[in-house]
């Protein structure tokens, strides 16, 4: 199985427009630094999906034909926002499975063009090619998915953006089928003494959670400015197995 980091930022990706902070500067000098849209291609053999559809290029990218289909973890603008330009195409159609959220994004139900939306159940898995999908819900500020992904020969990817901590059943379940490679959301950095809550794990919680499951391998992604900065300045070792991901790196599983 090998998975590709389309993209690995947060909302806004980094640079932030407008933003003068180390990280942002950084990014702006050095391609290298610039996170997209949080997303991914997963590769099996024969089988190609693509995981979120936030990158606006999508169109162009990924010609028709070339992916079996598009695997939503959920319906906010940063993860589909390709979609509103791809669903124009014409003379095929394109698997869209996503969790049953009703309201989803502006008018794409309204108006899906060449969308095929395929609401999925939480913990009921489904098949695309040689890959089985089982739906891990997330606690987010919308209806979100992670996403455990195994392989015939019993290789297995968990994706789990975006979300701050896990539910217990999805938690359980992680634990009693430990991936072979995980790619967790880290949007934040550590917490201040005066920091609130939000609607995505920091540093600590992301390592923590990592420690919980105990994947082989583990790569943090949705990655803020604000997690890049506080990186460059603290230089924090991390776990063995674990790493940030950057956009455009390729993992292969075994």
């Amino acid at each position: 199985m090998r998975i590709t980091f389309l993209g690995t930022g947060a909302a806004g990706g980094v640079p932030r427009y407008g933003c003068k902070c180390p990280a942002c500067e950084r990014a702006q000098a050095n391609p290298v630094f610039v996170r997209r849209p949080c997303s991914a291609l997963i590769e099996d053999g024969d089988t190609r999906v693509i995981l979120d559809a936030g990158l606006m290029n999508l169109h162009d990218r990924f010609p028709m034909g070339s992916y079996a289909a598009i695997v939503l973890t959920h319906f906010h603008p940063d993860h589909v926002q390709g979609l509103f330009h791809l669903r124009w195409g014409v003379s095929c159609t394109v698997p869209v499975h996503c969790p049953p959220d009703s309201e989803g994004c502006a008018d794409l139900f309204k108006h899906p063009g060449i969308l095929e939306f395929k609401p999925e159940a939480k913990f009921e898995p489904f098949q695309i090619g040689t890959l089985k999908f089982t739906p891990l819900p997330l606690i987010h500020s919308k209806v979100t998915f992670g996403y455990l992904i195994e392989n015939s020969q019993g290789v297995r990817f968990a994706y789990l953006t975006d979300t701050v901590g896990l539910p217990p059943k999805t938690l359980e379940l992680l634990q009693q089928h430990a991936p072979h490679g995980l790619a967790l959301d880290a949007t934040d950095p550590p917490p201040s003494t005066n920091a609130q809550a939000g609607n995505h794990n920091n540093w600590d919680q992301a390592l923590e959670l990592i420690g919980q499951v105990k994947p082989a391998r583990a790569w943090l992604t949705h990655l803020g400015h604000r997690s890049d900065t506080w990186q460059m300045l603290n230089n924090p070792v991390l776990p063995d197995g674990v790493h940030v991901a950057c956009d455009n790196a390729i993992i292969e599983l075994r």
